[in-house]
């Protein structure tokens, strides 16, 4: 892979590390955004026992996917910048702004959907319909928000929302790691039973979760704010930070698969943090509402301004936010939990696949342009074959 580094030193510049921070706390706080809520009971119910295995694979497929835009960076933003810049290469990046609108939808709806999962859960009322009803009065809250105050008063949330979220992830990664401890010393460690799934239904499902390491692209879209070279780092720091933490967190975690009895449930985590320790629930509900709306309101910001560019400012921002929340609320009554995550999964493997192809046209070297071509071929697999769980 290309060197992605960049030979001058964070300090090198007056407020270089205050500037890494800031790049690195954004594409963090979206990729534990939900993840962390439902990724235990995918990969229970999907390869139980092989859950390290399955999340060691799947960062890597997303680091790899992340050099693609580390690399889009460092060259395909100065062609675009250029007086010509490749008409290719303008187009394809057009595509993917277009692509970034439903993904976003897609994602609003998805946080807002595991936030109510986790709220009924608390009081045993995580009934279908509930769930629906909860996530669409949160969306009306949201557009109500807009249209009366504006949402930019909530984009503060982004670091509050990663700091409790790290702190609840490191919580429950201790308590876990006490509790296997103590039945690894009484002989009581269990291993979860293997999903009676076909290679391919494995395969296909897999590519589902996809999304619970996704966020390292924002990177991507804050030139305005930060350097290249500052872009570059925050996105290779984020997902070398983020996966060491999926890593140890699925390690720790797979002794209680188990308890799932091969079920997957958006807020199954619920029932494996009362299981090691009753006072861990509430901080995990809590962590999950501020994370999920932090989340869906970074998203719902994000999906306007990209419909405000597509339509050249026609629109009033106050109509992309009815749009937003009309098509989320929409989603939620048509899809459940598991069926709107594996349709996020997709919606942004198509974006990454079309950054594939982007890269594929600036890069000269012939193995770079293979491997680009191969992430393309296995994006679009993604795209079109991924399935939910459960």
């Amino acid at each position: 892979m290309e060197n992605e580094s960049s030979t001058a030193s964070p300090a090198a510049r007056p407020g270089a590390f205050r500037r890494l921070i800031r790049g690195t706390t954004t594409p963090l706080a979206s990729i534990f955004g939900s993840g962390f809520l439902v990724v235990v009971s995918l990969l229970a119910s999907t390869v139980g026992p092989y859950s390290l295995f399955a999340i060691i694979g799947i960062c890597a497929f997303a680091y790899a996917i992340g050099w693609v835009i580390r690399h889009n960076i460092r060259h395909v933003e100065p062609a675009l910048a250029a007086a010509s810049p490749p008409r290719t290469v303008r187009l394809l990046e057009q595509l993917s702004d277009i692509t970034l609108i439903p993904a976003y939808i897609i994602s609003v709806t998805l946080y807002l959907r595991i936030m109510a999962s986790y709220v009924l859960g608390y009081f045993e009322a995580d009934a279908e319909v509930y769930e629906r009803l909860l996530t669409s009065g949160i969306i009306i809250a949201i557009l109500l928000i807009e249209l009366t105050k504006g949402l930019k008063i909530l984009e503060g949330l982004e670091r509050w929302t990663l700091i409790i979220t790290l702190a609840i992830i490191f919580l429950m990664i201790g308590s876990f790691a006490l509790y296997n401890a103590a039945a690894i010393t009484a002989g009581t460690l269990i291993l979860p039973d293997l999903p009676d799934h076909s290679l391919w239904q494995t395969i296909t499902i897999l590519c589902g979760i996809l999304i619970v390491v996704q966020g390292f692209e924002t990177t991507r879209y804050l030139g305005d704010e930060l350097d290249a070279d500052t872009r570059i780092r925050a996105s290779r720091n984020s997902q070398i930070f983020s996966a060491a933490i999926y890593i140890l967190f699925i390690l720790v975690a797979t002794p209680l698969m188990h308890l799932f009895s091969g079920e997957a449930k958006g807020n199954g985590l619920i029932m494996l943090a009362a299981e090691v320790a009753a006072w861990l629930v509430v901080p995990l509900v809590f962590a999950a509402v501020f994370s999920q709306f932090g989340a869906a309101i970074a998203e719902a910001i994000s999906a306007s301004g990209n419909i405000m560019e597509l339509t050249r400012h026609r629109l009033t921002t106050s109509v992309t936010y009815v749009i937003i929340c009309g098509l989320a609320i929409a989603l939620t009554w048509t899809a459940d939990t598991f069926e709107i995550l594996a349709l996020a999964s997709r919606a942004f493997a198509f974006y990454f696949f079309l950054q594939c192809l982007v890269a594929c046209t600036v890069a000269e070297k012939k193995g770079r342009k293979a491997a680009f071509a191969i992430l393309a071929a296995l994006l679009l697999f993604i795209t079109i074959f991924s399935v939910p769980a459960g």
